[in-house]
């Protein structure tokens, strides 16, 4: 028995069944994209895949539409600071977390998480009313906060990944060498972690980017996001600019999620 485990490969592959279930998930995911960009692309006033006239009169009505381009960059920004801010809060949230003990430590877990499997619509009705009453709905600060409270568990999720494998032992050698805390947190702790902050960043970027109900709420008429006038697009007047606004998203998106990749390996190694 013993004798067949030793000789038994591992290589680390993979079955042929678990690949072609993942290529089918993959596939799945992906299909939809490949129908949206070529839509984006039609000369047509209307839907049409695949297109029979190829044009790109879409992207022109795009980016000279006030409406539009004002949306988007509304877009980006707040989904910039609210990716900066939540992954600064939820960095330091999954920190103390971790390594700290007191009492309702697992409540705030709780609260902390909340987000993550509460309906959004129960978290729009509440934000909504609250933010009446601090008059910020309908303004820049409003929305950023707003996705900030539904951005803040991913990165909690991401960087306690992360402190999982963390060997406390260094902070414990950083602290005996005479390092303050905010020295070791910054050349120790947080370049071990960087992984999880970084994949933390990326998905409070992309879930404000892509949020819409609570928007809907906050929304504005001197300031609505991308999401929520690919909605109004929808329901009002269906035309191709929305599969043009759809391509720029998953395009933002794609080069957000592949950045800390490009970073990586354009990172020197060490000899």
């Amino acid at each position: 028995m013993s004798e067949r485990l030793r000789r038994r490969p591992r290589d680390g592959r993979i079955g042929i069944g678990l690949r072609i279930w993942v290529g089918l998930v993959m596939a799945l995911l992906i299909l939809p994209t490949l129908v949206v960009i070529p839509m984006s692309f039609t000369d047509a006033r209307t839907f049409q895949f695949p297109p029979e006239n190829w044009s790109t009169r879409w992207y022109t009505e795009f980016f000279t539409s006030d409406t539009w381009v004002s949306a988007f960059i509304t877009s980006l920004q707040v989904a910039a600071v609210t990716a900066v801010i939540a992954t600064a809060l939820g960095t330091a949230t999954a920190i103390a977390l971790d390594r700290w003990e007191f009492p309702g430590r697992e409540i705030l877990r709780q609260i902390v998480m909340a987000p993550l499997i509460m309906p959004v619509i129960v978290i729009a009705v509440a934000l909504y009313y609250v933010f009446l009453e601090w008059h910020l709905v309908g303004n820049f600060s409003g929305f950023v906060i707003a996705h900030v409270v539904i951005a803040i568990p991913f990165v909690v999720v991401s960087v306690s990944s992360s402190l999982s494998g963390y060997d406390r032992r260094l902070t414990l050698a950083s602290a005996s060498l005479g390092a303050s805390q905010a020295t070791t947190f910054l050349r120790v702790t947080a370049p071990l972690i960087m992984p999880g902050i970084a994949s933390g960043f990326v998905f409070a970027f992309v879930t404000s980017l892509d949020e819409v109900v609570i928007a809907l709420f906050l929304q504005s008429p001197t300031i609505e996001t991308l999401p929520v006038r690919m909605y109004e697009g929808i329901t009002s007047d269906i035309d191709p600019t929305v599969a043009v606004a759809s391509t720029l998203m998953v395009l933002v998106t794609l080069v957000v999620l592949l950045s800390p990749e490009f970073l990586r390996f354009r990172r020197p190694s060490k000899k």
